[in-house]
């Protein structure tokens, strides 16, 4: 099996956060999902696994292209940022694992939360020392999950 490239941005999440995720996630069967970041693609891919229709947003072209390797869903090349007000649907599940020196969250916290499914839910990684003022967070180390569920 080919190794995806290593740079010193990509942060795989740990497997116990990943756990957390989809603890907190529950049951996906159906809904749509999109990874931001996606990175390596691991948390859409687990979703996927799980029965959610996923769409893995990869600025990186060359990690996108391995995405598109192993999974059904649709990956999109480009600005998480741009790409989020795109979509042409509105997403039940947004997971969000900017790197750590990413500059844009508030911006991204309010795209995300004003393109979200009234009944969604907004899941975003980061590391501890940063605050977003999430209706909820988990502490797993040094890395959160802030989570944000949009009203019905």
């Amino acid at each position: 099996m080919k190794k995806t490239r290593r740079r010193r941005d990509l942060r795989p999440t740990p497997s116990i956060v990943k756990n957390a995720l989809f603890n907190i996630l529950g049951d996906l069967e159906g809904l749509l999902f999109v990874d931001l970041f996606a990175g390596t693609g691991q948390i859409g891919i687990e979703a996927e696994s799980r029965g959610a229709k996923v769409t893995f947003v990869e600025k990186d072209p060359i990690r996108a292209r391995e995405i598109r390797k192993k999974v059904k869903g649709k990956v999109i090349v480009g600005d998480a940022l741009k790409i989020i007000e795109r979509l042409p649907f509105q997403p039940d599940v947004v997971f969000a694992d900017p790197p750590y020196s990413y500059t844009e969250y508030e911006k991204l916290i309010e795209r995300v939360l004003r393109v979200l499914k009234p009944g969604g839910v907004f899941v975003l990684e980061h590391e501890k020392k940063k605050r977003f003022g999430a209706e909820e967070e988990r502490v797993y180390g040094d890395t959160v999950l802030s989570i944000w569920r949009k009203e019905v």
